[in-house]
Order: structure tokens, then C-alpha cells, then sequence
């Protein structure tokens, strides 16, 4: 038996070796067909594209990858081809929540903007956009949501549409996944509808954003952060120098976030192949520093809290490196120093 990895997926390395009689790693963009002609698993993260293109004619059985998105799998021509298929649906949620935050309130406190009695709008409520809109409460924020898929499966009472959170928001932040009803979302109509000043985040996908329409919209906007990007890893110099939080796609890149991420896709080959030992899997914590932290921020003031939440997670020095040299993109994403979550009561 053969499994092919993505080198990149941390904590992996040495857990399958006892089960099976290889196991290659290889960089996600330079996985192959030859790589998995004769593989019957197939463990990635969002630089490998698994379509018929890699997959046609091969051995391959199952397919798990360490990320929330799925986007660069065909699921359709998997499904079609019997070929089974699991992401780490939620792991990064933390991550990224903390990414919003300490983004939002990194970039209001550097542009001297008032937080207090804000609204944020949440677009697309799934296990990020939940964890989002759950510390947003925790916060003070009011929260709008919208998310026409659960609204049509639990009722509207909950949520609103699109166009109204747009022009009642001060944050807007994307949480959705990237599908033909989703891409491109993000375009002149969408941006007209922002209010004056409104900060707009998108650390979900770089393709539901229209970058020539955010361009135009910029002057009209507040502080635009932007984790992920169109046509990754190249990436449009002239967005990332207006923009005022620019990062090579790492919102999710936690400690924990990590851990889940590859416990999920290994859980998910162990039970696909019978590897019961590895059931109950779960990367060691071997850096206590790196533990989850709980932040008191009852009480605290704005900058206070501003100056909390970059304690914990310094956003603009992983904005420094990545503007020094955009080239580098890749690179400091396998090379990210995996930070530890924050969470509040």
C-alpha cells in the first residue's frame, strides 16, 4: 500500500510508516500522476489539484485533506469515479477568528477609528463565520448575518440578505466557500452597497473578490484587510500596497488549527483503511507555549483590547514580511511559525 503527502501538512510525518509499505512526500504543487498512479490514499492541503488530470487512470481510493476548502478537489469527477473524499471541515476556525480580530482592531487602532457600538456583517456562517460571530458578540459588536443556505434549511429569522448587511455593516467579513454561486461575489454592485468607511476582510478565498472592483472601491472604503488572494502565489502588487493588512493566505495557520487539521486527515485515512491504532490519533502538543490562551478583556478599553489581541498575535509583523518581498509568498507560508489561539469567555 502507498500513500502520497503533501510535505507541508505539519505533524504528519512518521504516523502512517508503520501501516503501510510506502509513503512519499512531496511538495502539493509538484504531486503528480506518476506520483499516484499506483497510490491508493492521498493526503494534501490546497496546492494540489485533484482532477481528472492527476487522478484519471490511477489507484487512488480516497483523498483527505488537512483544510477547511475543498475547491481544489473536483468533487463531482471524484464522486463519479468512486473515489472518497474528506476535508478538516473547521479546523482552522480559530485561527482565522483570531485573524479578524486582531486584524480589525490592529488596523482601526492605526487609523484612529471607534469600534464601540459597530456593526459587523458575517457573510457566510459556517464553523468559521460562527466562531467570528460568536467573539463579535462576546465583544459588544452587533452582528448581521448572512447565510442564504442555512437560512433556507433553519428559517430567516436569524439572518438577512446580502444587500441589506452590506449597507448596514461597518465590518463586513467573507466566510464562504468558493463555488460558481460564490466567485467573483465580491464586485462593483457588492462594494457599492458598503457603507462610507466600512472595513472589508476576506480571509476566506482570494477568487470571491473582483480585485479591480475593490481597487475602485478602496477610496470609498476604510481599512481593507486581505489574507487570501487571487491567482495565489502570485499575488496583485498594486491591491497589496492599498490595502492596509496584507498576508500570504496564513489566517488559519494556528498551533491548534494545525493539530486538528492533520488529527482530521489521518482519522480519516485510519478509518477508510482500517488502521485502527491510528483512530484515535492526535498530534502531541510538544510546545506549551504554543497552548491555547484565554484573554480577560472585560472592562478593557479599545486600545486596550487592541493592544491585547497584538500581544497574542502581532498580525503586522506577519504583514511586514510578506510586503518585504511578495515573492517569498510560499515560502512563508511553509515556513509560518504556527502561533497559539486566543479565546475569551
Amino acid at each position: 500500500m502507498k500513500i502520497v503527502i503533501d510535505k507541508a501538512v505539519p505533524f504528519i510525518e512518521g504516523v502512517f510508516e508503520p501501516y503501510v509499505d510506502e509513503v512519499v512526500y512531496k511538495e502539493g504543487s509538484e504531486i503528480n500522476r506518476n506520483d499516484v498512479m499506483d497510490a491508493d490514499a492521498l493526503v494534501t492541503r490546497t496546492r494540489t489539484r485533484c482532477n481528472a488530470e492527476l487522478l484519471e487512470g490511477t489507484s487512488v481510493k480516497m483523498i483527505a485533506t488537512a483544510t477547511i476548502g475543498t475547491d481544489h478537489i473536483d468533487l463531482p469527477w471524484c464522486e463519479q469515479h468512486s473515489i472518497f473524499v474528506r476535508n478538516a471541515a473547521g479546523c482552522n476556525a480559530g485561527g482565522v477568528m483570531n485573524y479578524v480580530f486582531s486584524a480589525i482592531y490592529g488596523a482601526a487602532a492605526r487609523n484612529s477609528m471607534p469600534l464601540t457600538g459597530s456593526t459587523i456583517g458575517i457573510v457566510g456562517v459556517g464553523s468559521v463565520g460562527s466562531r467570528v460571530e460568536a467573539m463579535a458578540r462576546q465583544l459588544g459588536f452587533k452582528v448581521l448575518l448572512c447565510d442564504p443556505p442555512r437560512a433556507q434549511k433553519e428559517g430567516p429569522a436569524h439572518f438577512c440578505a446580502l444587500e441589506y448587511l452590506l449597507e448596514n455593516s461597518d465590518i463586513v467579513t467573507l466566510h464562504v466557500p468558493l463555488d460558481d454561486s460564490t466567485r467573483h461575489m465580491a464586485d462593483s454592485s457588492f462594494f457599492s452597497k458598503m457603507r462610507q468607511g466600512a472595513i472589508f476582510v476576506n480571509a476566506a478565498r482570494g477568487e470571491l473578490v473582483v480585485d479591480e472592483d475593490l481597487l475602485d472601491a478602496i477610496p470609498h472604503l476604510g481599512p481593507v484587510i486581505i489574507d487570501t488572494w487571487n491567482g495565489e502565489p502570485k499575488v496583485n502588487r498594486e491591491l497589496m500596497e492599498k490595502v492596509a493588512v496584507a498576508t500570504p493566505h496564513i489566517a488559519g495557520y494556528s498551533y491548534q488549527g494545525k493539530q486538528i487539521g492533520c488529527m482530521m486527515a489521518v482519522r480519516s485515512v485510519a478509518r477508510f483503511f482500517g488502521f485502527t491504532p491510528l483512530f484515535d490519533f492526535f498530534p502531541p502538543a510538544s510546545v506549551k507555549e504554543l497552548e491555547a490562551v484565554k484573554l480577560d478583556l472585560r472592562g478593557k478599553t479599545q486600545g486596550e483590547v487592541a493592544a491585547i489581541m497584538q500581544y497574542n498575535y502581532p498580525i503586522f509583523s506577519d504583514d511586514f514580511l510578506f510586503r518585504s518581498n511578495p515573492d517569498t509568498f510560499e515560502y512563508l507560508r511553509e515556513n509560518y511559525q504556527f502561533r497559539r489561539e486566543f479565546y475569551i469567555d
